[in-house]
């Protein structure tokens, strides 16, 4: 479906158009990029569009079968949207990409320093999941963080965008990134909207370097890792006492709503109606 479902596709393009904006790239030459978890190939063809050189990896054989005819097919699909009354030969532009079965959890097989830079579109939660009694998402995830900071080139940058199902989530990528000695945090683009909020892990080498802000105002916390995380759990607020069994206070069904919006849920707005008593039954 990610690689027919014209929404789908877009959604794809958008994210890794904000990755490559945070990566904050030298647009005056082009880069080498990783792409973790390239899956049907969709991000690294808009990295192609921006000039870039790529390499993808993926755990899953399928989605590599997609990305591999996607590669063969757009050079043809270019070459059908020239001028068809151009009587000269044009040369079809050879995809720069190019693809690698691997399971980022095991580490990434690379020489030190090979890449400008490392873009990874919905795929880091899954390090966070174990399917096999030998897998440990906290080792797969310091494993993974410690590869990439190997690969990549001093004064690179990485931009992982991932859906954590919980804060502690997030908060366990943070920590595996900081502890291997990775620089930066989560930006989060439109934290209130159930449909558009999206995580982001920028890493770089530089510890002064200024964090860029999300697209709206995410306030983002400071974990003790030195790695600034969204987390829902240190922002609440002490949990209102119930008076009695089954009574809800309005300052209960506030808080209530208030958790609800911060997981993105849809919520109505607050009135001056809200958690007021009928004066009776219907």
């Amino acid at each position: 479906k990610y690689d027919s479902a014209s929404r789908m596709i877009g959604i794809q393009r958008e994210i890794t158009d904000r990755a490559i904006e945070l990566l904050r790239l030298d647009s005056s030459k082009p880069s080498f990029i990783l792409d973790i978890g390239c899956g049907s190939g969709l991000s690294g063809q808009v990295l192609e569009e921006h000039g870039h050189v790529w390499v993808g990896c993926d755990v899953s054989r399928d989605m590599l079968t997609v990305a591999n005819e996607r590669l063969t097919r757009q050079p043809k699909e270019d070459a059908k949207m020239l001028d068809e009354d151009d009587e000269e030969d044009e040369e079809e532009n050879p995809s720069t990409g190019d693809l690698m079965h691997h399971d980022m959890g095991t580490g990434l097989p690379f020489r030190p320093a090979t890449f400008d830079a490392c873009i990874s579109i919905s795929a880091l939660q899954w390090l966070c999941y174990s399917n096999a009694k030998n897998q440990i998402p906290k080792k797969r995830l310091v494993r993974f963080f410690s590869s990439l900071y190997t690969v990549l080139r001093r004064g690179g940058r990485a931009v992982l965008q991932f859906y954590p199902e919980t804060a502690e989530q997030a908060i366990l990528i943070s920590e595996c990134a900081a502890k291997v000695g990775f620089a930066g945090g989560i930006v989060v683009d439109y934290p209130n909207s159930a449909k558009a909020k999206k995580h982001y892990l920028v890493l770089s080498f530089d510890k002064a370097q200024k964090q860029p802000q999300g697209l709206t105002d995410a306030s983002l916390l400071h974990n003790s890792t030195g790695v600034r995380v969204d987390s829902e759990e240190k922002s609440q607020k002490r949990r209102p006492v119930r008076k009695k069994k089954g009574v809800k206070t309005k300052e209960w069904i506030i808080h209530k709503k208030e958790t609800q919006r911060r997981r993105g849920k849809e919520v109505r707005p607050d009135t001056k109606y809200t958690a007021r008593r009928r004066p009776h039954k219907f």
